[in-house]
């Protein structure tokens, strides 16, 4: 097992140790998960595929909660949406 000690910035962000990265590539997408005050950090690849699908839609769906939270939503007649829906 590895230890390393990092410290959070102002914008939330943290730098895993060089030693604990050296098999992630710039840009990999990593999975945080909270349980009480321990943070589980994994590579979203490791995941099985509909693992991987489950949380990302789960991000998706938070994302535009988040969205409809702040207005970014607008309503439509359910004939303009069936109308929208069948132009895909």
């Amino acid at each position: 097992m590895l230890i390393g000690i990092t410290r959070m910035d102002s914008r939330g962000q943290i730098v895993i140790p060089a030693t604990m990265r050296s098999d992630l590539v710039e840009g990999a997408q990593l999975l945080v998960t909270r349980e009480g005050d321990r943070f589980i950090l994994k590579p979203i690849d490791d995941l099985e595929p509909t693992e991987r699908e489950d949380i990302l839609f789960a991000e998706r769906t938070e994302r535009a909660f988040l969205a409809y939270e702040k207005g970014g939503f607008s309503g439509k007649k359910d004939t303009d949406f069936i109308e929208d829906l069948e132009s895909w």
